[in-house]
């Protein structure tokens, strides 16, 4: 399919054999035409060929799986260099392990004999002792509590009676809350596969439990972070700034989508067969947002909402012009990604002590802006229609990157009108990477269930990571039917 696509392309720009045989009848004046013409049109299929060969991780949106072993690009970064030496700074105090005051356990280790001349230090007193201290985790292993129960007999009517057993202590014989909350550690949190979680406790522990454990372990903990999920969603539905983005899922050999809704306290995870906009809405955030909703430009995010603005990830724009200014050699590009990182850089000078840029700044941004985006589209005119071919006629990515930018100015720039809002969706991008590494590790999702678990745990652990509160705590919280919440911004 796709060389057909490339093929009807190649069509598109070639001249027809009616228009040939028409010129070699005239002759003259319209060979010498059609050459010309033939010349330019293979130049301009050339040139698009070779700028789709060269996007890679670095100047366009492909993420870096799809480079290659041997086609990876050079490291390197949009970032500037700092003016700083790498490694730690004059004044850094670093971070060591250091001695505790009280011990848990105390050695004495005793000398006899001199290590001078070989006296004998028999009936000495001590006058003091060197301290060293040795941190380490002591043996483990399961511990079994056992739970009994009394029972009685009436002396008034002679039946018999039972204690009642504790709520959570509902079988003869069953794993601990602690047990399965570092199961779901394992394996919610740190993506390993049921298979190798169970071989870690035996080799730890060692106990072995089964992969249904495991697997229902999660599966437990999912159902009773669910009541924070939903709070979490309520929060980030009335936030005043939220990020979105979604990517692929392989779940039951088909291509799913997790998306995402998050703050830099909050994460908020959902699975849905469709990418668009019956998935966005099903999400149940964007549709109810009424603050500035971060994302890239994929036109869904604008139609998912009509109660909310839009700011637009530039980490995107600056890849797509570092592709436009290496592969098409136009300096229009290169000056628009100095004048974003330059606007970037003022605003993080000034966010301390201002919320907003001032006035002169601004309008000399925006005319900058403006006068750049015109560059762009005047040296990448439109291309006319063919005659005879439907729909719309393509244009190249030189033409359709400033004219999209032209569109979406406020967009594009409103981190430079409200401090609040992020430069990029990279927080979002963090945020929904972990499915990545899920992958990679543990593989695909073989059950719808399997995939809305991840995403109940992943969203309800990332939250209380952020907010500086141990993970393994808010699981073993959630197992005790208390998971944390974050207190609301």
């Amino acid at each position: 399919m796709k060389s057909d696509k490339k093929l009807s392309v190649a069509e598109a720009l070639l001249p027809s054999h009616e228009d040939i045989h028409t010129a070699f009848v005239n002759g003259g004046k319209a060979v010498e035409c059609l050459i010309e013409n033939l010349i330019g049109s293979l130049l301009k299929i050339i040139k698009e060929l070779q700028a789709q060969t060269a996007m890679n991780s670095g100047n366009s949106s492909k993420p870096p799986s799809s480079d290659g072993l041997g086609k990876k690009p050079r490291p390197g970064s949009l970032r500037e260099p700092g003016k700083r030496p790498n490694g730690g700074q004059p004044g850094h105090e670093g971070h060591h392990l250091k001695q505790v005051r009280e011990p848990d356990h105390t050695v004495f280790h005793r000398i006899r004999r001199c290590r001078h001349c070989d006296a004998s230090l028999r009936g000495t007193s001590v006058s003091g002792y060197e301290r060293r201290q040795v941190s380490d985790v002591p043996p483990v292993g399961i511990g079994v509590t056992e739970h009994q129960a009394e029972v009685r007999l009436c002396p008034k009517c002679g039946r018999r009676s039972q204690a009642e057993f504790p709520a959570e202590v509902s079988q003869p014989a069953q794993y601990g809350d602690s047990l399965k909350a570092l199961a779901v550690y394992f394996s919610g949190y740190h993506h390993i596969p049921a298979e190798r979680t169970a071989e870690i406790t035996e080799d730890v522990f060692g106990h072995r439990v089964s992969d249904a454990v495991v697997i229902g372990s999660d599966r437990e903990c999912a159902a009773k972070a669910e009541p924070a999920n939903e709070q979490i969603r309520q929060q980030i539905t009335v936030s005043a700034v939220s990020g979105f983005d979604e990517t692929g899922m392989r779940v039951g050999g088909k291509t799913q989508w997790l998306r995402v809704a998050c703050t830099p306290a909050l994460t908020y995870h959902t699975v849905h067969p469709k990418r668009g906009p019956e998935g966005i809405r099903d999400a149940g955030i964007l549709p109810e947002f009424q603050g500035i909703a971060v994302h890239d430009h994929w036109h869904p995010y604008f139609s998912g909402s009509d109660s909310c603005s839009h700011a637009l990830c530039n980490a995107h724009h600056l890849r797509e012009l570092k592709s436009v200014c290496e592969q098409y050699g136009q300096a229009w590009a290169g000056e628009l990604s100095g004048l974003l990182t330059e606007i970037h850089r003022e605003v993080r000078k000034n966010r301390p002590a201002a919320d907003v840029l001032p006035a002169c700044r601004i309008a000399e941004s925006e005319s900058r802006y403006d006068r750049l985006i015109e560059e762009g589209m005047s040296v990448n005119p439109r291309s006319e229609k063919i005659s005879g071919r439907r729909g719309k006629q393509k244009q190249s990515p030189p033409r359709n990157l400033p004219n999209r930018l032209k569109g979406k100015k406020t967009e594009v720039l409103r981190f430079m009108y409200d401090f609040r809002v992020p430069f990029d969706n990279n927080q979002a991008e963090r945020d929904i990477r972990m499915v990545r590494v899920r992958q990679k590790v543990s593989g695909s999702f073989r059950t719808q269930e399997g995939a809305n678990i991840f995403s109940e745990i992943r969203g309800y652990v990332s939250t209380a990571e952020k907010n500086a509160f141990s993970v393994i705590e808010a699981i073993q919280r959630a197992f005790e039917g208390n998971p944390f919440v974050p207190t609301p911004a």
